[in-house]
């Protein structure tokens, strides 16, 4: 009933405000948890292009005298490579890291900073502070740092234009990555720069063991690079009801200018220079202490805050046959797959150098459907350094589900020689045969073969569970996670409906399409949906539940061919 009741004939107006945005969970078809160059630490953050990932997380760095890259950015390389189209990923660090923050933004009486930039990306890789080199160079600029300039500023109307340039280009040849404007520093324009380019910080914040991400600013961030940290000299209601500007505000707005960022503190390697590639241990793994990974690991757990379809954390190995080793990070890694029901793990097992027996026995307490390994390790071409690099099997299987998902669904086998060809591994750690095939297929490693006009192809899909079962293979694990996070979503909508036939029949009539197309797209041989009287009795009702029961029959692959060659004396008849 309105507010206003009326006694008499009359209208009455009632402003219902709908405009209020859901926040929806962060979406992605799959997670990567690492190192990177650059980036905001520990938030997760969707990328859409191996572009978009090096913009934000950088791909080469150097510690000692050599470059190197992280397993991360191979990942999200080979990934997009083979058809991803989003990635979320987190950025895992060791020590305390900070955001650069802009230096002096003069204002047009050049006594005052005008307003306080900081960039979103973490770490002293995003300082360029340094005094100009006579050709407009940076000493200390670089293709991952950042620079500022302010340009066309206009005291008639309170605004100017800011540009985000890289931080290794030239005042004779800018590279801009954003161009924003014009702004103004009044609050109440519609072009306020906070408005326009954001000002929210995101940080990491935990209450017990929920980790959560925590908001302060008022305005989301538009700009992949900076946000606005401080704006020091406001100008309310620049324009007087003349439309002229008033004097007292004249002045505070910036003058032409460019500078640098700096401040920013947190080294990628804080420890020495790190154990990379081959070379990584359950010590020293990238420079990156297992246990740092845990947080990420919990944020991610929180499955109203994102989805993805698959994780991995390469560089983390179950088990190097030594007391150091990451089994207790993976562990956790695993079990949060397996308690959330809606993605699954890809795990390595050994380091470099292991032998067949020992990457059988390094998964022999693991059980789980919702987690797989591939062995042996891969050598690829980099894409930052072209080197060849070795790197454990977790780096380059993104990239091979991604082209299944691409040119099949998520029901189909992410194997053999149609969909489980690693074109861009040049070689194997292993030339396997049958036989060590055989015994890694028995304890549930996938192996990855070598094949003569082929190349390294994956030629298994077990999961690590031990039980036969549809469960213990990929294809049926991945297909269980699709139907589960789309029905799941329909079943969302019904929470606080009247429990009759209308809403169940409505549950229905989305659900039964949705498996028929899966059955057409042989992911099922056959499906069935309860959601009736039957199961609905009039005490499920009185206790507030709906219940729905869904049967399914998954479509298997043919993993093992037999094929009889009879050879007949001449003159019988094949009839």
């Amino acid at each position: 009933m309105p507010e206003e009741v009326l006694l008499s004939p009359g209208v009455v107006a009632i402003e219902n405000d709908q405009s209020f945005v859901t926040q929806q969970p962060v979406q992605a078809g799959a997670a990567i948890i690492g190192p990177t160059v650059k980036g905001p630490v520990g938030i997760p953050t969707v990328v859409t292009s191996y572009s978009d990932y090096v913009s934000k997380y950088g791909a080469i760095f150097l510690s000692g005298s050599n470059t190197y890259s992280y397993f991360t950015s191979i990942s999200a390389y080979n990934y997009f490579q083979n058809g991803g189209t989003s990635l979320l990923v987190t950025r895992v660090v060791s020590g305390s890291f900070t955001s650069a923050t802009s230096s002096f933004i003069p204002d047009s009486g050049s006594l005052n900073n005008a307003f306080i930039l900081e960039t979103i990306s973490e770490g002293e890789m995003m300082n360029s502070t340094s005094t100009e080199n006579p050709d407009g160079t940076l000493p200390s600029g670089s293709a991952d740092n950042l620079r500022w300039q302010i340009i066309s500023p206009n005291l008639n109307t309170g605004t100017f234009n800011l540009l985000v340039r890289r931080g290794n280009d030239s005042t004779l040849s800018p590279v801009i990555l954003e161009t924003w404007g014009p702004l103004s520093l009044d609050p109440f324009s519609s072009n306020y720069i906070e408005k326009v380019i954001g000002n929210q910080v995101e940080n990491v914040a935990n209450d017990g063991s929920d980790y959560y991400i925590q908001l302060t600013g008022s305005y989301t961030n538009a700009s992949s690079y900076v946000r606005v940290k401080q704006v020091n000299l406001i100008t309310p209601n620049y324009l007087d009801n003349s439309g002229n500007p008033k004097p007292q505000y004249t002045a505070s707005i910036p003058i032409p200018a460019s500078g640098t960022f700096g401040a920013a503190t947190g080294r990628n390697i804080p420890n020495g220079t790190g154990n990379y590639y081959e070379n990584i241990s359950g010590i020293d793994s990238q420079g990156i202490p297992a246990a740092n990974y845990t947080e990420s690991i919990y944020l991610l757990s929180n499955k109203d805050a994102y989805r993805y379809n698959f994780i991995t954390a390469p560089g983390l190995v179950y088990d190097f046959n030594a007391p150091n080793n990451h089994t207790t990070v993976l562990n956790l890694l695993t079990s949060v797959c397996q308690n959330n029901g809606n993605s699954m793990a890809i795990i390595d097992t050994v380091g470099y150098g292991a032998n067949v027996l020992s990457v059988v026995s390094s998964v022999s307490a693991l059980n789980t459907s919702y987690a797989a390994t591939y062995w042996p390790w891969l050598r690829t071409v980099d894409p930052s350094t072209g080197q060849q690099v070795w790197v454990p099997a977790s780096t380059m299987m993104p990239g091979v589900y991604a082209f299944n998902d691409n040119i099949a669904n998520p029901w189909n086998a992410p194997a053999g020689v149609n969909r489980g060809v690693i074109s861009t591994a040049t070689q194997a750690e292993r030339y396997l045969t049958q036989g060590n095939r055989d015994t890694l297929y028995e304890g549930n490693i996938n192996p990855i073969a070598t094949f003569p006009n082929v190349g390294v192809t994956v030629f298994g899909q077990k999961t690590l569970q031990k039980k036969a079962s549809a469960l213990d293979r990929v294809n049926v694990r991945r297909l269980l996670i699709e139907l589960k996070n789309y029905i799941t979503q329909i079943a969302d909508t019904l929470v606080f409906e009247q429990n009759t036939v209308a809403t169940r029949n409505n549950f229905l009539t989305q659900v039964n399409p949705y498996l028929n197309s899966i059955q057409q797209q042989d992911g099922l041989f056959a499906f069935r949906v309860v959601m009736d009287e039957t199961n609905n009795t009039a005490t499920v009702i009185d206790n507030n539940q709906l219940v729905g029961a869904i049967y399914l029959q998954p479509t298997k692959t043919a993993e093992f061919i037999y094929l009889t060659f009879n050879v007949t004396p001449t003159g019988v008849s094949f009839e």
